[in-house]
């Protein structure tokens, strides 16, 4: 079923039974008005802790806090009436363990009315996503290169060449038999995300993986050219938003500066005319 013949939000399950099928879209956003533009067109739409860095300048998503992430939820989901939302737990809110995970977690759910919430880790996450997938939340996992874990991991790199792909085969192994309905597959070698996808039974989206996965993401900033601190070779531009923004604010701040804004057109006139009868 097509997003745009869609009458409601999917549920989780209905995600996972993309398996194989029409590819799942996703982007991120973080605001109302940028929900209301991708509702009809993707299938969920990710509040995501890179929200830290595209709008409020952190060099990472390490300082993003849970209040952080309720606020851009709720304000994504009144955007939105078709797409399901998918909320990021943010680092520190669910690392403790099980228990600190499922309270958090219930809170981001029940203050964004989030259909579901994300956590990266592989299989030393998998008891928690169990944990919280019994209690009544539902999981998409996030493995490959894990944003959160940048500090160990030496940076942005590609995760899963060589003999560290076993290691990631068996975080999504391990994530799909908790219970995760989907797990999210971040810059990783198109090779062993097709392997992935072939072998476990849960949705596999892409992010600098692989057009074999059973769906993408991007974040929506990157792939309309507004957020232009640097750009990832697995993102491709579809706009260039940000110079268009640039040059529209430089116009105005000419016309300021002539005096030629505002016009006639733009103030108003001491007396309203009469209606002629």
């Amino acid at each position: 079923m097509s997003a745009t013949a869609r009458k409601s939000a999917p549920m989780p399950d209905d995600i996972r039974a993309r398996k194989g099928g029409v590819p799942l879209v996703s982007l991120t956003a973080y605001t109302t008005p940028m929900a209301q533009v991708m509702d009809a067109h993707c299938d969920f739409v990710l509040v995501g802790d890179s929200v830290g860095m595209v709008l409020h300048g952190l060099p990472s998503t390490l300082g993003v806090t849970l209040e952080m992430m309720i606020l851009h939820g709720q304000a994504v989901k009144r955007g939105l009436s078709r797409a399901m939302m998918v909320v990021d737990m943010p680092f520190g809110s669910y690392e403790e363990g099980p228990a600190q995970a499922f309270r958090n977690a219930a809170r981001v759910m029940a203050e964004t009315g989030a259909g579901a919430v994300k956590l990266e880790g592989g299989v030393v996450m998998a008891e928690t996503i169990a944990f919280l997938v019994a209690r009544g939340i539902p999981v998409m996992a996030h493995i490959g290169l894990t944003p959160q874990s940048i500090n160990t991991l030496g940076g942005y790199r590609v995760q899963g060449r060589g003999a560290a792909g076993q290691a990631l085969l068996a975080d999504a192994r391990a994530v799909a038999e908790a219970g995760a309905f989907a797990v999210v597959l971040e810059k990783v070698p198109q090779t062993l995300a097709d392997q992935v996808t072939a072998e476990v039974a849960i949705p596999t989206i892409g992010i600098g993986a692989s057009a074999g996965c059973d769906g993408q993401i991007l974040v929506v900033d990157d792939m309309l050219g507004l957020f232009t601190a640097f750009k990832a070779k697995f993102v491709k531009r579809y706009a260039d938003l940000g110079a268009q923004a640039e040059a529209a604010v430089a116009a105005y701040a000419e016309e300021v500066r002539a005096r030629s804004f505002p016009g006639a057109e733009h103030v108003f006139a001491d007396s309203v005319p009469e209606a002629r009868t």
